[in-house]
């Protein structure tokens, strides 16, 4: 079964990358252009029927982005889903919210870069 980048998402994918969030730019300006540890970062990546913010293939870490709508139940249950279907394929999720990217990016450079070192350290 094909789970990545299905052409059938691909206008969403594209939508989804011509229209971020600022904290979805700021995150992405940390980790374009193989920036953090070498590493090739995608935007707006398919895994099955999902959309994942950033995804690194080498070590199989997506990080995400999240807006105020995913502290919602309904959302929280969807994410839960989520996180562990991509878990499935062996896929790490992190995830941060607009507001600590705004005020806090150090923060959040310093969570992925760590998260993404143990990653590479550490192959599964």
């Amino acid at each position: 079964m094909f789970i990545y980048n299905q052409s059938k998402f691909k206008d969403l994918r594209r939508k989804l990358r011509n229209n971020q969030t600022d904290a979805e730019w700021k995150v992405w300006n940390i980790l374009r252009g193989k920036q953090m540890l070498s590493l090739r970062f995608l935007r707006q990546y398919g895994v099955e029927n999902y959309s994942l913010d950033f995804y690194c293939p080498e070590i199989k870490l997506a990080v995400e982005v999240d807006g105020g709508q995913h502290n919602e139940e309904v959302e929280k249950l969807s994410d839960a889903d989520r996180t562990k279907l991509l878990g499935l394929y062996g896929i790490t999720v992190i995830r941060f919210w607009n507001n600590e990217v705004t005020e806090n990016l150090e923060g959040v450079h310093w969570k992925i870069t760590d998260v993404a070192q143990s990653l590479k350290n550490n192959p599964s």
